[in-house]
């Protein structure tokens, strides 16, 4: 079973990465760049500050943990499963489309880029929807998009995605419940 699905992974990872041209080598690069989303990260800074005032500091230090734990965790499980990527897979490497040469580290399982992209956008939903009835849709998509840029760029399998994806969701949603079940009844948190 394990065999037949990692085939399958293979299949289409190529299938997908096999649709590229300049344009999307371009956009895809751009995407997958982490230094890229700086302003969007600062705009949410924002709203967390215009909205939760002077709570804003513990809600910004929690999401600093919290994505501490889902970049360590998904190198973690990395380096404990030890699935190469589809660029460091000899068997397929002459097939995959790499923009700008890039391959990454030796292993991909899970997407750390989809773990923490996800572990972001899950926890800002219950934070940020009242800004726009859009939101939520809005930073999942944001999400997807970054992921599916790693398959693109030929350095992630659409199973090290999903399961990066779903790592970041469990990690969101449990650092929100810590703030709203938790922290928001502690004496430090202010109720104003």
């Amino acid at each position: 079973m394990i065999n037949y699905l990692q085939n399958l992974d293979t299949q289409l990872f190529l299938f997908l990465n096999g649709f590229h041209n300049s344009f999307f080598d371009f956009l895809m690069f751009w995407i997958s760049d982490r230094f890229i989303w700086i302003p969007l990260y600062l705009f949410f800074i924002f709203l967390i500050i215009k909205k939760y005032r002077r709570n804003a500091v513990w809600i910004l230090l929690l999401v600093a943990v919290m994505m501490l734990v889902s970049d360590q965790l998904s190198v973690l499980i990395k380096n404990l499963i030890q699935r190469p990527r589809p660029c460091h897979n000899e068997q397929i490497a002459a097939l995959v489309h790499l923009v700008n040469g890039k391959c990454g580290g030796v292993f991909g399982f899970v997407s750390s880029h989809a773990s923490n992209s996800f572990t972001i956008a899950i926890f800002l939903i219950p934070f940020l929807r009242s800004y726009s009835k859009y939101f939520s849709w809005g930073v999942v998509f944001w999400a997807a998009i970054i992921s599916d840029s790693r398959v693109y760029l030929g350095v992630h399998y659409p199973g090290d995605i999903l399961f990066g994806a779903l790592l970041g969701c469990v990690i969101g949603y449990l650092f929100s419940v810590i703030y709203f079940k938790i922290l928001i009844k502690s004496p430090i948190i202010s109720k104003s």
